[in-house]
């Protein structure tokens, strides 16, 4: 036997690939009434989401079949381009909510934030290959890429996208301590911090009240109001999934009780079709595509693919983590899509094309060779000498 080129890690595919045709399901079921009331059809919205999850199974197969150490040239004009296209976005960029986060690109939407993060961790991958101990010196390591990811944080905040900006820093945080930055020089970036964001906070009534709602959520004798009415939806569907849920396609909440049950709140259709046990078979997927990450990027043949697996492993199941958090009321209301399951183009595509690459990147460790069979040939047997006499 002998090792030809290593197979990629099913496992992650396999999960991958069940949740994106789950989401069609769930969105379809998430979606009906509000389709049909926007568009006069129950499949309206389904129809846009099924084409945009075959985009992504596009996407994902073909970044596998790219060896990921292409990449590493481009790194930094890729991220440039995503700062020029943030820095576009609010210029000209259309306004849903009042936060310009959408380019319209030909009759397509294109959010630049969700290009921009991975960007971020492609660019940060190479960086932290590339200096190695230098990352402990504070002018030479850490600065320039706390620059870096100021850039992304501060053009996506700008937007104004508080929820997506800060999980971009929190990821970049993790990467850099990954790395091998000082905890110090981490520690005091995360603190001069805080009198910025408590300015940005305060700068806005609506993300005051945000928070104040919270923080009143936090009571269980304050009642529902208008400015958590989407919260308090999304958790009476987990009510009425309980232990084995109500059933596929029977949820009450899409029945224009839950703004954004498709988006953002997807997760709550999850719980009230599917209950408690669906919700965690669906954490348990992603908490395997954790797993799995993270043992392909310690088998990873360099720094380069061992960081870039960290950085995509941590950005799909920390918005995963997310996005469940916000749903049952243990974190403030954002705007964080559930990867590979709510409703949406951007972040279904780019966070498939990221999976690809994590594939391509086990493809290239020892964790799944591919076994040749190899044909042992006897010698050929020597014909004797013909007898003299004998004809042949």
């Amino acid at each position: 036997m002998q090792a030809e080129r290593n197979h990629i890690d099913r496992v992650v595919l396999i999960v991958v690939l069940f949740l994106m045709v789950a989401s069609t399901v769930v969105v379809y079921s998430a979606s009906s009434t509000w389709a049909l009331q926007k568009y006069g059809a129950t499949s309206g919205l389904v129809d846009r989401h099924i084409i945009k999850v075959l985009v992504g199974f596009a996407a994902i197969f073909i970044a596998m079949s790219i060896d990921y150490h292409y990449y590493k040239k481009l790194t930094k004009f890729a991220l440039i381009a995503c700062l020029v296209l943030l820095f576009f976005t609010l210029a000209v960029g259309g306004e849903i909510k009042g936060a310009a986060r959408w380019l319209s690109l030909g009759g397509f939407s294109l959010q630049p934030s969700e290009a921009a993060k991975f960007a971020l961790v492609f660019h940060l991958s190479a960086l932290l290959a590339t200096k190695g101990t230098k990352l402990q010196d504070l002018k030479e390591g850490f600065l320039p890429l706390i620059l870096w990811v100021g850039s992304v944080v501060v053009l996506v905040m700008l937007q104004p996208n508080f929820s997506t900006g800060a999980m971009i820093f929190i990821l970049g945080m993790v990467m850099i301590y990954t790395g091998g930055a000082r905890f110090k020089h981490i520690f005091y970036a995360m603190l001069a911090l805080i009198p910025v964001v408590l300015l940005y906070m305060v700068s806005a009534q609506y993300r005051m009240k945000r928070i104040m709602t919270f923080i009143g959520h936090g009571d269980a004798t304050a009642a529902p109001s208008k400015a958590n009415y989407q919260l308090w939806q999304g958790i009476i569907g987990f009510g009425n999934g309980g232990l084995f849920g109500v059933g596929m396609g029977a949820s009450k909440q899409r029945d224009l009780f839950l703004p954004e049950s498709y988006g953002d709140f997807v997760f709550s259709i999850v719980g009230e079709e599917y209950g408690f046990i669906g919700t965690m078979i669906f954490m348990a997927l992603f908490l395997t595509i954790l797993l799995r990450g993270f043992k392909i990027a310690k088998n990873a043949p360099d720094d380069f693919g061992k960081f870039l697996a960290i950085g995509i492993t941590s950005t799909i199941v920390v918005y995963a983590l997310g996005n469940a958090l916000v749903t049952l009321g243990l974190f403030p209301t954002t705007g964080l899509p559930m990867p590979f399951v709510s409703y949406g183009g951007s972040a279904i595509v780019f966070s498939s094309f990221a999976i690809g690459v994590l594939l391509n990147i086990s493809s290239h460790t020892d964790l799944h060779p591919r076994q040749a069979r190899v044909v042992n040939e006897s010698p050929p047997i020597e014909q004797s000498e013909p007898a003299v006499g004998k004809i042949y």
